[in-house]
């Protein structure tokens, strides 16, 4: 497909960006939905998420650098109407909300923690080793360092 036919299916690249976000949002969503739905620990959700995301990083590595690195970086585009910013997320953000919740339900996880917190520890960990990758800095194979970040993220909300 050319760059100008793109424009019959999108108005405009900012509605381009946005449903791209969507849809790597959407493929993390599904992920982490499958992973809540296990009746297994809150730490065994965890690790199954972390390896899927890695697993997602070495396949596709695309989709999270794309998320990343437009959206993190031109957050302000996205915030300009009602289906911006977070919200382009919902479906990964409501997820995560499902896994702490599960977890603080379970006493595996510090009760009545700031949800954002525990987003960030979950989410920030993840994302500094999408761009640790994305540099080529790792000195292992990325999948190599799952249990260290599995237990890291655990211990956050712990």
């Amino acid at each position: 497909m050319s760059v100008g036919n793109i424009y019959n299916y999108f108005p405009s690249k900012i509605n381009l960006a946005k449903s791209a976000i969507r849809f790597a949002s959407g493929i993390l969503a599904s992920s982490l939905h499958q992973i809540n739905q296990k009746d297994i620990s809150a730490k065994e959700k965890i690790e199954l998420f972390v390896e899927d995301y890695l697993e997602i990083i070495q396949v596709s590595p695309e989709v999270i650098e794309f998320f990343l690195r437009v959206y993190l970086a031109n957050r302000d585009l996205f915030e300009e109407d009602e289906n911006g910013g977070f919200q382009l997320a919902e479906a990964f953000v409501n997820e995560v909300e499902a896994l702490i919740q599960y977890g603080m339900k379970q006493y595996e996880f510090r009760q009545n923690q700031d949800f954002f917190v525990s987003f960030s520890v979950l989410t920030g960990i993840l994302g500094a080793f999408t761009f640790l990758s994305g540099e080529n800095v790792l000195e292992r194979d990325i999948a190599s360092y799952k249990a260290e970040i599995s237990s890291a993220i655990y211990k956050g909300l712990s």
